[in-house]
């Protein structure tokens, strides 16, 4: 497999590999994989492909996007084209995901590609296949079957990370951020994530224990309340998918995270990063809840694409995951910005507008989307996580009593 780019050590790309067969899907023997990625991530995912098939997989099912192709579209394609998906193929991988599929997604896009393109057609062809997806979207958001996502360090994205680098310096360094960060620059990469995931494990049975109501967090611009779903259920690191296969979603993790109420949410939040959406990097983010749903939005830079956002439908105002990460975090101290939101969520505490998992639930495969409503739980076309922590971040724990439990301070754990 000669196909490294020049700065990419290759037996770190086949490790990194290994691990997200191996520790992000556990693929099982006989299991079909539908594995999406760029086209440049194609050295990843030769290697992804033969870990799978010596893991004992079915059929490997590759699917590429092409950033030429993409931007053809704006610059070329009719008007009605993009309220248009291809809803076929999303209803092909939801039936495949109904099989028993498994699903892995190698990241590693231009953050910036569609910077330039009209932001109301973006929306749009965003928004159609977001409706398309929904048929795959709720195998993988009910957690149905394994699976996971990982990174690749293509030259679009190591661009946009390493401004002013020559092509080969950018790559090598965004490749070793990755590799570090996924943990397969250890020794033993997949006992490191053994025991990485036992620590995240052990933080969500003290937030499982604790019971808390909500979430009070407070810092520069923020005095956020977050109510917590009934019958919440923290989750971190690995997690057992319903057809009983224990899989790492996301490769690299560092969070715990659950369900919010999306009907309790309360006061003003102020993003601690910029949020790479849609082709624009939105700035300094600060929003009111009440009642659950934002009613005041503002940016410094991208509100338009803000607001677009977050009238994508009723429930893209509301929260469907609230996650904590330490400012510790070997993402954090990297001080990159990623403009993915993989990498940049493991960095700080973060919320996310939009669908729920129902797997945060207590018992949460029998429950109904009914169920999930009622509880507290938020359904959306979308779901996008923004970061709201930092080492000027306090949260406290709010007991059914009133009682206040120190969770984070100044952007640490507190116990």
């Amino acid at each position: 497999m000669g196909d490294v780019p020049a700065g990419v050590d290759p037996a770190m790309l086949d490790r990194l590999a290994e691990v997200a067969v191996k520790v992000g899907l556990n693929l099982q023997p006989g299991q079909d994989l539908i594995l999406t990625a760029p086209m440049a991530a194609l050295p990843l995912v030769r290697r992804v492909a033969a870990h799978a098939y010596a893991a004992g997989a079915g059929v490997v099912t590759p699917l590429f996007a092409d950033e030429e192709i993409t931007l053809a579209r704006f610059r070329h394609g009719h008007d009605a084209s993009f309220d248009a998906a291809a809803g076929w193929l999303y209803r092909g991988m939801g039936e495949a995901y109904g099989a028993g599929a498994a699903r892995m997604a190698v990241s590693g896009d231009n953050p910036m590609l569609l910077a330039e393109q009209d932001p109301e057609k973006v929306a749009r062809a965003n928004r159609a296949n977001s409706t398309a997806f929904k048929p795959a979207l709720e195998k993988i958001s009910t957690f149905a079957i394994n699976w996971s996502i990982c990174s690749y360090p293509t030259p679009s994205w190591a661009a946009q990370v390493f401004p002013g680098l020559p092509q080969d310096e950018a790559v090598a360094k965004l490749a070793a951020a990755i590799f570090a960060a996924s943990r397969v620059d250890r020794d033993d990469p997949v006992a490191a994530w053994a025991a990485h995931n036992e620590a995240l494990h052990a933080r969500a049975r003290w937030l499982n224990d604790m019971r808390f109501e909500a979430l009070h967090f407070t810092g520069p611009g923020t005095d956020l309340t977050v109510g917590l779903a009934d019958g919440h259920e923290w989750h971190g690191g690995s997690s057992v998918a319903q057809n009983g296969v224990t899989c790492n979603p996301n490769i690299p993790t560092e969070e715990v995270f659950t369900t919010p109420h999306a009907r309790h949410v309360e006061g003003w939040v102020a993003a601690t990063k910029p949020l790479a959406h849609q082709g624009t990097l939105i700035e300094d983010i600060r929003v009111r809840f009440e009642g659950g749903a934002i009613v005041e939005a503002q940016a410094s830079r991208g509100e338009a694409v803000l607001r677009k956002l977050i009238d994508t439908d009723e429930g893209a105002r509301r929260l469907g995951e609230v996650a904590l990460v330490p400012h510790s975090s070997p993402i954090s101290q990297s001080g990159l910005l990623f403009y993915n939101t993989l990498y940049d969520e493991n960095a700080a505490c973060h919320i996310a507008l939009g669908q729920c998992y129902s797997k945060c639930f207590l018992n949460g495969a029998t429950l109904s989307a009914e169920q999930v409503a009622a509880q507290g739980g938020n359904a959306s076309l979308i779901h996008v996580d923004w970061m709201i922590g930092s080492d000027q971040v306090d949260i406290d724990g709010v007991t059914a009593g009133g009682d206040r439990v120190a969770v984070f301070r100044k952007g640490e754990w507190a116990v």
